[in-house]
């Protein structure tokens, strides 16, 4: 696939990104395509390497390696190499419904097993994805497209999330009428309010929101199901229920000062400034500011990144990110050879941006808040932190991050950020449904199956596997489709 000797005639070439000192003044996204010349080279690196392990989605050594939605890789980098642009896009939309949306966020499975990876960089197949799918929509190729028959058969999905909307798309195309529910004012789930406008502008996410619109997704938005409508009237009215909530409840941070003003979970502070931004109140601070404060954030996973960048944006005097694990290695350890998944630090566009503004990266390895300390008013001042060791537990075998006794310090702090992962689904949803949860909170269903405890009751994405990425999400979606289809109509002819 591609051009044969591409990959010894050509070298990696990123999407252009501003400039860390430009890009922190507006919330716009920063990183800006090649143009078609570069990009058909990229595509010509595809090496025909004969077994494509980019689009595998194998677990190594307890990690998956290569794309989760076994994108046809080779196939679109061939047909965009080639210059038939058109027939690229059919080939990536044959596995992937939303291009548009991993081309931004996705951490590029696809890239860590690429066979070129292995002796050189590997090819870039995140950023040829996007190229193509947006090709895709600027030249008119991507438009509505209803199914031309019905087959009277009624499904709810509820969460608009990537796994919900993947699910609704699926079902929809194969004739089902799809109502989907969200409780937020937009629809999206965290496409819209999880993820800031500077790594997915929101125009997008609307954009193709509209475009199922158009193929007859019903979407009602601020409706909490569980709450403003109970699932007796759900299960009463549709032939299937799909469950696509997310994994929404926060883990919380359990220290002394913890109800201090100032103390947030890093998704309502995203989402307050993104519904500011949509709303048109961000000028008038409608929304939680860090703006001249010292900001904590507690986590190093993709979301702590994202509130250091929106803090960036704010105007902040100092960020600090902890992170309770050891620094990984900057290249890869023995043992973590290709194609597993690299386990190495991984420098992401905020802690870039924190550097070029304070000097610095903003990440505490092995690191915690022992406590917080507020004012007589009940407002965030300062954070005592404490050192942590890796010690392995006598009873249970595992390796434990310990405090160190008397590492003890301060520094000043008015915002935490609580970035710390999640624990599961919210209860009262699935409680709802009477569907069973797993000890992780997550809905039990069906081994290597999306369906539930409950009749005619499904679940996919985060609130079935667990917090996870967008592209799992929108595999999950899709498989769920699947066997709601089995469901509906005893057979199905799905992918």
């Amino acid at each position: 696939m591609g051009k044969p000797t591409g990959f010894l005639e050509y070298n990696r070439e990123n999407n252009e990104t501003l400039d860390p000192t430009e890009r922190i003044k507006s919330f716009d996204e920063f990183r800006k395509p090649l143009d078609m010349e570069k990009r058909t080279q990229q595509a010509a690196r595809c090496m025909n390497c004969g077994v494509p392990f980019c689009q595998s989605a194998m677990k190594l050594n307890g990690m998956v390696s290569g794309c989760p939605l076994h994108n046809l890789i080779p196939e679109w980098n061939d047909e965009l190499y080639s210059g038939h642009r058109r027939h690229a896009l059919s080939r990536l939309l044959k596995t992937n419904n939303f291009p548009e949306f991993t081309g931004r966020v996705c951490p590029a499975l696809c890239e860590a097993a690429c066979t070129c990876g292995m002796n050189d960089t590997p090819v870039t197949i995140h950023d040829n994805e996007l190229a193509i799918v947006e090709y895709g929509f600027s030249h008119g190729f991507i438009k509505p497209a209803p199914p031309e028959v019905r087959t009277g058969k009624k499904a709810a999905v509820i969460g608009s999330g990537p796994a919900g909307l993947a699910c609704a798309d699926m079902l929809n195309k194969r004739g089902h009428s799809v109502t989907v529910y969200e409780r937020s004012d937009r629809a999206g789930g965290l496409l819209m309010y999880g993820i800031p406008n500077m790594k997915l502008d929101k125009s997008v996410v609307a954009r193709r929101i509209s475009l199922l619109e158009q193929e007859g997704v019903v979407f009602k938005t601020g409706v909490d199901v569980g709450k403003d409508i109970s699932a007796d009237e759900l299960t009463a009215e549709y032939d299937a229920v799909v469950l696509c909530c997310g994994a929404s409840k926060p883990r919380d941070l359990n220290v002394e000062g913890r109800q201090l003003n100032g103390v947030y979970f890093a998704v309502d502070f995203l989402k307050s400034t993104t519904k500011a931004l949509l709303d048109g109140s961000y000028e008038n601070g409608g929304y939680i500011s860090a703006k001249g404060k010292n900001v904590i954030v507690v986590g190093g996973g993709d979301t702590g990144n994202d509130c250091i960048g929106t803090c960036m944006r704010h105007g902040c005097s100092s960020i600090t990110q902890l992170e309770m694990m050891p620094k990984l290695p900057d290249e890869r350890a023995p043992g973590n050879e290709w194609p597993q998944w690299p386990r190495v630090c991984k420098t992401d566009y905020g802690q870039q941006e924190t550097a070029a503004v304070f000097g610095h990266d903003p990440r505490e390895y092995q690191t915690t808040i022992k406590r917080l300390i507020g004012d007589e008013n009940g407002d965030l001042t300062a954070a005592e932190l404490i050192s942590l060791t890796p010690k392995k537990d006598e009873e249970s075998g595992r390796t434990v991050m310990t405090p160190i006794e008397g590492s003890e310090r301060m520094i000043p702090c008015e915002m935490v950020l609580i970035a710390a992962g999640f624990l599961g689904a919210d209860e009262y949803t699935a409680e709802a449904f009477g569907t069973e949860l797993t000890a992780r909170g997550n809905v039990k269903t069906a081994d290597g199956g999306y369906s539930s405890s409950a009749e005619k009751i499904f679940a996919a994405g985060d609130m079935r596997r667990g917090q996870s990425l967008v592209v799992w999400a929108i595999a999950e979606g899709r498989a769920a489709a699947k066997e709601v289809d089995n469901y509906l109509m005893h057979y199905t002819n799905m992918l």
